[in-house]
């Protein structure tokens, strides 16, 4: 798929924090189930952007939100994992080094 620049509108969520909503401009929230939206709560609009994909984003690939986007209609930007989850990733990898390796023995 080719992947060109779009409109995007970024919302985020009045239930849960640094939860966010990518969506294309001209459709808006129409694409979100509902289901996910009443786990999203209240979208609150927070900024409109050109979106490329070499455009460098903050906990995103920009590919990734416009693949997205292309095929579902939105990306869903969930919050990051509390520091507790994270140590025990961090943990586990170091117990059993072949967790979160390819083949290639190259790490995520």
């Amino acid at each position: 798929m080719t992947l060109e620049k779009r409109l995007v509108t970024v919302y985020k969520s009045s239930r849960k924090d640094e939860m966010y909503l990518y969506t294309d401009r001209k459709s808006g929230l129409e694409e979100v189930p509902e289901a996910l939206m009443g786990q999203f709560g209240k979208a609150l609009e927070v900024m409109t952007l050109v979106l490329t994909p070499e455009k460098k984003l903050a906990r995103a690939q920009a590919r990734d939100v416009l693949n997205a986007i292309a095929e579902k209609g939105f990306f869903l930007q969930m919050p990051p994992q509390p520091e507790a989850e994270q140590l025990a990733v961090i943990r586990s990898r170091e117990m059993n080094p072949a967790v979160g390796r390819h083949r290639s023995g190259e790490e995520d």
